[in-house]
């Protein structure tokens, strides 16, 4: 794996319309995770909410941006413009934003959270339809593992700044929020004023409904493949709210609990740029393989640990997993769909992977309450065999390396 690092050391030229959505989503993130980092104990302590209210306010939100980005994806096609909807999204969560430390009520917070997610439904499959109109084909891995270290980054600086800023205000929760408001306006901005939309090219075939079946019919085979094998790998990859779980099974103060999503994203971040950029001088089907064995190593490694060392060592490798497999499996979607219907094609790809991480999580809880959470994992682990397995569907119908 150092070998496969060090074919990484020189970086590529990125457009810089590609840096400015990385710092974009990274900006909205760290805002986001400000406020989500003490949400759910601000619904519970301040505000008397039950803990199952706060997983169905969380579960409906969650959904409601899976099924808005099919939806946005589409339009974006049709009008051609994406930009526009990214903006749109990126705008809504912003202006939203306020409404967390105003809240006196706990109507008015679930309403922000609907709203937040929904903004959040509206950017992502736009968003990743133009990071793909924006790369050149030769350096797509390297743009799509940017974007994701980026926007990674600032789910790792989001909650330290809350950790942070929560000891400097003596718990103060409104005043945290206040402060959230501010990256989420500069995301905004940059959004606006810094990314320019390329041009449609005259010869690009126009799309009037992209939700037709007709139109869906031309995502073609090789596309349906890879959601296949990225359904059956998030099957594997259940919410990372199970290392927490794990985490304070062995231990771990409750204090120190965020720490445990530290460290994957910190992981997380530093390696989905370079093993981008590797994926579009090598094999991408063979770096797929690697990351799904990190997971199954992570989840062997989560399920017989027997100290806070191994669990460490576990959430670091599906950190390193997660780097090698969310920003390539991107990359195989822009390159595998239609230019004309990249928007579609990641709105139902994220709607999909979406649904089944839903799945994946009941069915990790299911089996955390039955057996414990060596079951889990060793689940977890089994799925991910199952879909190195499904990669031998790509062989066939894919060019393995960046042209």
């Amino acid at each position: 794996m150092t070998g496969m690092f060090a074919r990484a050391r020189r970086l590529p030229a990125v457009p810089r319309a590609i840096w400015v959505l990385g710092f974009v989503s990274m900006l909205m993130d760290i805002s986001s995770e400000m406020i989500h980092a003490l949400l759910p104990v601000y619904m519970v302590a301040m505000l008397g909410t039950s803990t199952l209210a706060v997983g169905i306010i969380e579960g409906v939100a969650e959904a409601t941006a899976a099924i808005v980005k099919v939806f946005s994806g589409a339009l974006s096609d049709w009008l051609g413009k994406r930009k526009l909807l990214a903006a749109l999204g990126y705008g809504l969560a912003a202006a939203v934003k306020p409404v967390f430390p105003l809240a006196s009520s706990l109507d008015w917070l679930v309403g922000a959270r609907f709203v937040d997610r929904f903004g959040k439904g509206i950017r992502g499959a736009p968003r990743d339809a133009l990071v793909a109109d924006l790369s050149p084909p030769h350096l797509r891995g390297a743009s799509f593992g940017l974007r994701q270290s980026l926007d990674t980054l600032g789910a790792f600086i989001g909650p330290l700044l809350a950790i942070g800023l929560m000891w400097l205000t003596a718990d103060d929760f409104r005043a945290v929020f206040w402060i959230a408001v501010i990256p989420a306006l500069l995301s905004t901005g940059l959004i606006l004023v810094a990314v320019k939309e390329p041009e449609r090219p005259d010869e690009m075939r126009d799309v009037r409904m992209p939700l037709r079946r007709d139109e869906i019919g031309r995502l073609g085979g090789t596309y349906w493949r890879v959601v296949a094998v990225a359904t059956v790998f998030t099957l594997a990859r259940f919410s990372e709210a199970f290392l927490i779980l794990r985490a304070q099974s062995i231990g771990l103060p409750l204090t120190l609990v965020p720490a445990v999503l530290v460290v994957m994203n910190l992981v997380y971040a530093l390696s989905a740029y370079p093993v981008g950029v590797l994926s579009d001088r090598m094999n991408r089907i063979a770096i797929l393989i690697v990351g799904l064995a990190l997971l199954v190593l992570a989840d062997l490694v989560l399920a017989f640990a027997t100290g806070l060392a191994g669990v460490g060592a576990g959430v670091a490798l599906w950190g390193l997993h997660m780097g090698f497999t969310q920003g390539l499996l991107a990359t195989l979607v822009a390159e595998t769909a239609p230019e004309e219907l990249r928007g579609t094609a990641f709105g139902i790809f994220n709607l999909i992977t979406g649904l089944a991480l839903l799945a994946a999580s009941i069915v990790a809880g299911a089996l955390w309450g039955a057996v414990g959470p060596q079951g889990t994992f060793v689940a977890g682990a089994a799925f991910a065999l199952l879909a190195i397995a499904g990669l031998a569907l790509l062989r066939g119908g894919l060019d393995l390396r960046s042209s």
